[in-house]
């Protein structure tokens, strides 16, 4: 398949971002994920699919837009929905629902919405597309020691089209990295090492049943393919996910900080990532279901975390 001809879903392309690898970064975020994380601050990265988000703050009410969304949609998945005080005019807004049982994210709606509170999240981009925008921020990488991270959901996913774009950023000198949850076929993933400076590699849970209980796949995939990039002299940033009642405890943080040693000096840093709720609403933008919420693990516990991983001779950071 030609270049032209090859194209990769994403749901966001973040500039300027300084926690997806060193210095400054443009982060490109690939629709399409395995697992299902129930904390997932970005629940719009695991369907492969377009997705149909409504944002509640943008809506202008339907007075104003003479409802134009729902006289576009000819599935008739958009109605009247609840008001909502309009917090400079102290009017009640009329605002919309959508029916997702009926929604098929075909995208009518979203042309008449100009205050684009209707979007469809994912977009197709062809290798030069997306290269041409990455280049774009060429000089904040130059500077600063930055560069390129793809990140998904799961990137190798989609792994044609990730291996050529790292293919085309290398040929232009960019520092790249690769923000994986490590589950993959080996020989997918070893596709990506020729053209990958630094992997951020994701470790859920030591326990490979407790692992497949909560996100939905087993672990043994993931902690092989980290001891083979190590191997084959790959670096590592490891991100630990710290979510109460699934991986906090100290038994499973001190197996990982175990795991982690003994890949040796591949490993430049652990970050420990505490658990939040900013994705909460995210669910709300693309379903109607019930989202479960826990409370993020306090500071002082957050630093417990790290002392524990630091008697193992790690770099430990609280991101």
């Amino acid at each position: 398949m030609s270049d032209k001809k090859l194209t990769g879903r994403l749901y966001d392309i973040q500039g300027f971002s300084v926690q997806d690898g060193p210095g400054i970064r443009t982060t490109a975020f690939l629709k399409g994920c395995p697992l299902r994380c129930p904390w997932c601050h970005s629940p719009e990265s695991q369907s492969f699919k377009k997705q149909l988000s409504w944002m509640a703050m943008r809506c202008l009410g339907t007075e104003a837009c003479k409802e134009r969304c729902i006289k576009a949609c000819s599935k008739k998945a958009i109605e009247l929905g609840e008001k909502r005080e309009d917090i400079t005019t102290h009017t009640q807004l009329q605002l919309v629902h959508v029916k997702r049982d009926i929604c098929d994210n075909c995208g009518e709606c979203t042309d008449s919405c100009y205050a684009e509170a209707l979007y469809l999240c994912g977009k197709d981009y062809t290798v030069d597309e997306l290269v041409e925008r990455l280049l774009q921020d060429r000089n904040f990488y130059e500077r600063s020691g930055g560069g390129v991270t793809i990140s998904g959901g799961e990137a190798l996913c989609q792994i044609d089209f990730v291996e050529e774009v790292l293919k085309r950023l290398k040929e232009e000198n960019i520092n790249t990295a690769l923000d994986t949850t490590g589950y993959a076929e080996w020989e997918v993933l070893s596709r990506t090492m020729p053209y990958v400076d630094l992997y951020l590699y994701d470790l859920k849970h030591m326990d490979s049943k407790k692992h497949e209980e909560v996100v939905k796949v087993p672990n043994e995939k993931i902690l092989a393919n980290a001891k083979k990039l190590a191997e084959n002299g790959k670096k590592l940033q490891i991100r630990i996910p710290v979510i109460p009642l699934f991986n906090h405890d100290e038994e499973n943080i001190r197996k990982t900080a175990e795991f982690c040693k003994e890949l040796g000096d591949a490993v430049t840093m652990i970050q420990l990532l505490p658990y939040h709720n900013l994705g909460v609403m995210k669910y709300l933008r693309i379903s109607d279901k019930p989202v479960a919420e826990a409370t993020p693990p306090s500071e002082e516990y957050m630093q417990k975390l790290k002392g524990i991983m630091e008697e193992y001779g790690l770099n430990v950071s609280i991101h």
